[in-house]
């Protein structure tokens, strides 16, 4: 059922999942359109992200950043939204806006998470190239990982939302830049339009012998979303003073028991300590007031000049995004992951 002006569809987290989840653990329900009160606005859902970190929102203890989603409540996520009436003195009808409606049709909102996107020919770009994601990579890349001209960067998850842009900015920085990527597929996109000098699928036998070909002088960055057998690949080929941003562990959101088999922690301990390796990790929302509107700014020269490409997978109606954020988590999409839940 497409989006009416009449019903209210909304994703509600059925059960919380053990391992991967399935479509079992969601629910699509309708609901009466809610009524904005004084001081409110009624929002248009028209795009949605899907972006990992909503898996451990599903978890019965969430994640220290953000609090678990109920059971039974709608699934939460960014969005570009249209204000469909406004009872706020700051918003107008028909304004396009940025907000967090979650996995709904039409969402209520006091004003204080939304941001005027103004006219814009692609809004979904406030999700993509210029919004939580592309910010993510900026950030990551920039302040932690600082390559320098003629280093090494390695992406762990090249072509990803947040992996592609982070590729794409090395290379601006002018640093040799070795993707890894789940199918040679998504290595040939990394290096034919995404700009890596190389790309390693990691289903392929021998990842770290064929890491180690690809990298004769040693990583100095190491862009970390992933973690797992690409991490054990990449550990031993860290130079001296390497930094390692980490925004993620892509590789373990799904994991619901104690990791069996050998312990890596003293290795990594080991290295981070002999090799004085910079290894932080960072919440992207800690970030917005010192740093969001010199990235909005400079990436938006970036893609107006096409040094950076913008990389969107979208997919159409709202009743596919459990499908579509299940095959995320399983590596499917390339780029940034947006459901069209409606038109302009």
């Amino acid at each position: 059922m497409p989006q009416t002006d009449r019903i209210n569809r909304r994703v509600l987290l059925a059960s919380r999942p053990h391992g991967l989840p399935s479509l079992q653990d969601f629910r699509l329900d309708e609901a009466p359109l809610p009524e904005p009160g004084e001081g409110q606005v009624l929002l248009r859902t028209l795009y949605l992200s899907l972006d990992p970190y909503m898996r451990n929102l599903m978890n019965a203890e969430g994640a220290r950043y953000a609090p678990a989603v109920a059971v039974g409540a709608p699934m939460v996520g960014g969005t570009v939204s249209r204000v469909l009436t406004s009872r706020h003195p700051d918003f107008r009808v028909d304004e396009l806006v940025l907000g967090n409606a979650g996995w709904q049709d039409y969402a209520l909102s006091d004003g204080s998470d939304l941001s005027p996107l103004g006219d814009m020919a692609q809004p979904s770009l406030a999700l993509s190239a210029l919004g939580m994601t592309a910010f993510t990579a900026y950030v990551g890349l920039l302040d932690i990982g600082q390559p320098q001209a003629g280093e090494t960067v390695v992406v762990g998850a090249a072509t990803g939302a947040v992996g592609a842009v982070v590729g794409q900015l090395a290379k601006l920085k002018g640093a040799r830049v070795v993707g890894i990527a789940g199918g040679a597929d998504k290595c040939r996109l990394a290096v034919e339009q995404l700009g890596y000098d190389a790309c390693l699928d990691r289903h392929a036998p021998q990842l770290a012998a064929r890491l180690a070909a690809a990298c004769p002088r040693g990583i100095d960055v190491y862009f970390e979303s992933v973690g797992g057998v690409v991490l054990d690949a990449v550990l031993p080929l860290l130079n001296d003073h390497a930094r390692v941003p980490v925004c993620g562990v892509i590789a373990h959101y799904n994991d619901d028991a104690p990791a069996t088999g050998r312990d890596h922690r003293p290795e990594l301990l080991s290295t981070v300590l002999q090799r004085r390796i910079r290894m932080q990790g960072f919440v992207i929302l800690d970030h917005y007031a010192a740093r969001y509107a010199e990235f909005r700014h400079e990436m938006g020269e970036w893609l107006a000049s096409g040094q950076v490409k913008a990389r969107e997978d979208v997919v159409d109606g709202l009743e596919r995004a459990p499908e579509a954020f299940i095959g995320l988590l399983e590596g499917r999409n390339a780029g940034k992951l947006v459901v069209r839940v409606a038109g302009g």
